[in-house]
């Protein structure tokens, strides 16, 4: 999940684009708080760049950078990391001088990653320097684009381009690229599954039209722009400086399946996606969902339940809407902290933990002597729900019944939403009993997933009846064919990720003195990541004596075993990547070297 944006004013004398693209960033912060970036071009076809880890105020320094960066034209990007590390070279836009000069923002993920890297590497002769299959999709276009061999390009051109790159490229995305000196373009997937709209307003120069592009149009809205038109699966749209917007269908539509997520926990309330309120598509699973639990907990526990709580922000519309329908009390049980992070976008299972009891406070005085009914968005790993339901009972509930306005999360997510591996999902292979005993509640009731895909069908402009969604993460169904290795490759990318985070960790144990047998052969011998994705000591060690909990950090430091608690021994591993105590190599955030960066200022 990430929030991309493109702007370019009407008056190409303007300096100002980076302005609205800021002030568009902060509207979008929600998508994306792991980094964040800014690139404009100004006359000349110069490109100025400001981007780096962090949130928008401490990128941009509460907006002091801004100056820093003038443009007609620019794009700004706020990351959720995918699989993968979220090292500050991740940050986007990303840049490649050739040819043209080329920026690009990308929300989505690349299923066929893989395969792109080597036809980049073997055929096209094009390095790539990170994991990022944002920096893939670049590089593809570029090298496509380049195909024309001419000194300057035209719109027919980069459709072209964009045509041999759909047929290259498998997954979902949403993207817009800036062409130095030329203009924007924005495209999206063939099966719409990542979103992406287009607006436009006066340019306040009093010449031409300003555009902007934005994932959500709370954005657009926000920034004064209007005539909202959501850019097509398989379509591209290309505004040259000066002209208005050209759109061309540059991959035949193979579907219209916007991301389900989105609408129940990803955009704003306040948003529109492909013509679906969100607020009122939360409305309609709040509605839905009551009548799955007075199936499922019956008149009996009904009559007892006190009051019905939201487990805010998201989920506070669809509440209200349960507590209507099943005609109980609504309360405000849990008070938001809100200058903290959303935790599920938290990056470790330790900081998700601490990041609960930050975020939310419990009220007393509203759970005490109480049986209370809790309506949440969804339920991923199972860690905040856990402890959600653990400050009810130390506030003073009696029961708690614990509910969730999306379906049993089963499987992972392969767009762009990292949400965990199928192994840290706490429905894979578990009912709804098993997840109440696990996160301490009395009971768990789930909102099915035809319910789920009624209550947003319902509000489309297209024909509710033959409305889908992309609905994998719920039922290991995607819209487009998944090879089974690349859930493996997720897994290796993700074990790459944590090596030097269960590594940190094994060294602190050590130091504090509560490092177990395991915690000790990490920080002596190093790490290694099997074909599974788990991190495991580096020593190999006798078979017999082969730890059956190694691995993935449980957020406490420790380490925990394989997805299905066998012991990973070194004959199940094809090759190993190796974290050793001794050469552990750091490495210099900083990049793009002719562009200024955030680093670049931080003493990096």
């Amino acid at each position: 999940m990430c929030g991309i944006i493109g702007v370019i004013l009407g008056d190409t004398t303007s300096t100002s684009a980076a302005v609205e693209i800021h002030d568009a960033l902060y509207l979008l912060q929600h998508r994306g708080q792991d980094a964040c970036g800014i690139a404009t071009c100004a006359t000349g076809g110069r490109f100025f760049q400001c981007k780096g880890n962090g949130m928008a105020s401490k990128v941009f320094h509460d907006g002091s950078r801004v100056a820093d960066l003038p443009g007609f034209m620019g794009l700004g990007h706020l990351r959720y990391p995918t699989a993968g590390s979220s090292a500050n070279s991740e940050a986007q836009p990303f840049y490649v001088n050739s040819p043209y000069g080329i920026c690009l923002t990308h929300n989505g993920n690349l299923i066929n990653a893989p395969e792109l890297r080597e036809f980049l590497d073997q055929d096209a002769h094009r390095h790539i320097n990170t994991e990022s299959d944002s920096e893939l999709m670049l590089n593809i276009f570029a090298n496509e684009l380049n195909e024309t061999g001419k000194a300057r390009v035209n719109a027919n051109d980069c459709f072209a381009a964009l045509e041999r790159m759909y047929k290259r490229c498998v997954g979902g995305w949403a993207c817009t690229a800036m062409l130095a000196g030329y203009g924007l373009i924005g495209f999206r997937d063939p099966h719409g599954i990542r979103p992406i709209v287009l607006g436009s307003k006066p340019s306040e120069g009093g010449s031409g039209m300003d555009y902007m592009m934005a994932s959500e149009s709370v954005a657009l809205v926000q920034c004064g722009y209007k005539d909202f038109q959501d850019i097509k699966p398989g379509e591209a749209v290309i505004i040259e400086k000066g002209k208005p917007p050209v759109f061309r269908q540059v991959h035949p539509q193979l579907g219209y399946t916007p991301d389900i997520f989105e609408y129940v926990y990803f955009a704003r309330p306040d948003t529109i996606i492909d013509g679906i309120d969100v607020d009122e598509s939360r409305r309609n699973m709040g509605f839905k969902l009551a009548e799955t639990i007075k199936k499922q907990l019956g008149p009996e526990i009904l009559s007892s339940i006190d009051v019905v709580m939201p487990i805010p922000e998201t989920s506070i519309t669809s509440a209200l809407c349960v507590a209507e329908r099943l005609g109980i009390e609504y309360c405000q049980g849990f008070v938001k902290n809100r200058y903290i992070f959303r935790t599920f976008i938290m990056p470790s299972q330790k900081l998700r933990q601490k990041g609960v009891r930050a975020k939310l406070n419990a009220m007393r005085k509203k759970f005490e002597g109480k049986n209370v009914l809790l309506v949440d968005d969804s339920i991923v790993r199972g860690t905040t729900s856990r402890e959600i339901v653990l400050m009810a009972r130390e506030a003073g509930a009696k029961k708690v019944y614990f509910s969730s306005c999306a379906p049993p999360i089963t499987n992972a997510h392969i767009y762009g939403i990292d949400l965990a591996s199928s192994s840290e999902l706490i429905a894979h292979h578990r009912d709804s009993q098993a997840i109440a005993q696990i996160i301490g509640a009395d009971d768990v009731v789930y909102q099915t997933l035809p319910d789920l895909e009624a209550a947003c069908a319902a509000l489309s402009p297209r024909d509710p009846k033959t409305q889908k969604f992309e609905v994998g993460v719920f039922c290991g169904k995607y819209v487009t064919p998944v090879d089974a290795s690349y859930f493996e490759h997720l897994e290796r990318i993700r074990g790459e990720s944590r090596k030097l985070k269960v590594m940190e960790s094994a060294r602190e144990a050590v130091v504090q003195g509560v490092a177990g047998e395991t915690e000790v052969r990490m920080a002596a011998k190093g790490v290694e990541v099997d074909r599974h994705g788990n991190v495991i000591p580096a020593d190999g060690g006798d078979p017999e004596d082969w730890p059956t909990n190694v691995g993935q950090s449980n957020g406490n430091g420790s380490a925990v075993g394989s997805a299905n608690g066998a012991a990973s021994r070194p004959g199940d591993y094809e090759t190993r990547s190796r974290v050793n105590s001794e050469d552990q190599v750091r490495v210099k955030t900083s990049q793009d070297i002719s562009l200024h960066n955030f680093n670049d200022f931080d003493g990096h």
